[in-house]
């Protein structure tokens, strides 16, 4: 069985409050000898409280899909609130030569379906060529079925050859019940793309965003959609924001929010009298550390009271509202040697 250990921090707030931070390492090459490293966290809250985090497990190198002839797709789930977890199971296996990567999820809160995304090569027959995949959970992470190619769906013919591909972390759900996610063509910007179906359909936002790269997608109180972006020639975060459902765009640089071009995560945060926005990231203009969580309180015009929650190395990340309203987040740690998770609390991060 593998061993799980956490690492303890005494971590001390604004206004007097403490709090002593658990850091449990969920996926870390040490485990196994034969897994070259574990690589693009992505975590989701079911419908019944189950906490899934998926994971690239990368075999024969650390490299991406593109140059890496075995990745595989694994996930963990807790049932606790993230107190104890799952033995690692591989939900995505395919035979050497082809990967899968980036995995990205979606709760749709009116079916309980949880959708799992994830980017697709044959290195043996098709280098170079992106599919685009999707699974679909009934039973809270318990099974999946089979995958589903929507490459043709969500993006353009001409686009066959391009270095394209769904962001990784999760997509979000509006209030009607549409299916909202991101992916990148990195030639002709970041799209927008999604279901009004439950996932049985999906379609394109024929919008090109830029600057941006990967890319978070919610939607705001009012109605209007919002993405941030990573942007890799810039030191601060893009966002752009649609009043129209996608039809047109207003993009604007994020100087409250320090980044090292890199992914990071968004996500909506309702308390009884407010509706906040969350948003995880490397904090720095420099490198890829200092792990942070800041607040919007005027729907992502503006970001506050950004919290430190780990100084050291740290890069991508994902995260999820738990039952009881703290914060689980997962994240690389350590120069992408240890994948984490952490409650944080609620009490903590609205804290001013």
């Amino acid at each position: 069985m593998r061993s799980i250990f956490k690492i303890l921090i005494l971590f001390f707030g604004i206004s007097s409050y403490s709090q002593e931070l658990i850091f449990e390492n969920l996926f870390d090459s040490s485990f196994n000898s034969e897994i070259a490293c574990y690589r693009i966290p992505s975590l989701i809250t079911s419908i019944n409280g189950t906490l899934i985090a998926a994971i690239d497990e990368r075999n024969n190198s650390c490299g991406d899909l593109k140059w890496n002839r075995d990745i595989n797709i694994v996930l963990r789930k807790s049932f606790d609130d993230g107190n104890t977890w799952t033995k690692i199971e591989k939900i995505i296996d395919y035979p050497e030569g082809e990967s899968a990567s980036d995995p990205s999820m979606i709760l749709d809160k009116q079916t309980g379906h949880i959708f799992l995304f994830y980017n697709y090569m044959n290195l043996n027959m098709a280098k170079d060529v992106y599919r685009l995949m999707v699974i679909k959970s009934s039973d809270n992470g318990k099974s999946w079925s089979n995958p589903k190619d929507i490459t043709s769906q969500i993006t353009k013919k001409s686009w066959e050859k391009d270095f394209m591909f769904i962001t990784s972390g999760r997509g979000t759900q509006t209030k009607e019940g549409t299916l909202l996610h991101c992916l990148v063509n990195l030639d002709k910007g970041t799209h927008v793309f999604g279901s009004k179906d439950h996932g049985e359909n999906w379609f394109l936002v024929d919008y090109p965003l830029k600057p941006g790269d990967e890319s978070k997608i919610v939607e705001l109180s009012n109605g209007d959609w919002l993405v941030n972006s990573r942007v890799n020639s810039n030191k601060f975060r893009y966002s752009h924001l649609s009043k129209d459902n996608g039809k047109s765009w207003f993009s604007f640089e994020n100087k409250d929010l320090s980044d090292p071009a890199c992914n990071a995560s968004l996500i909506n945060y309702n308390t009884n009298s407010k509706s906040l926005l969350l948003f995880s990231n490397a904090f720095s203009s420099q490198e890829r550390d200092n792990l942070s969580v800041s607040i919007s309180y005027d729907q992502g015009m503006s970001w506050k009271n950004t919290k430190t929650i780990y100084k050291g190395k740290s890069a991508y990340s994902s995260m999820t509202v738990l039952k009881n309203g703290d914060i689980g987040l997962f994240f690389e740690k350590d120069n992408y040697t240890k994948n984490v998770f952490v409650r944080v609390p609620k009490k903590w991060i609205l804290d001013n």
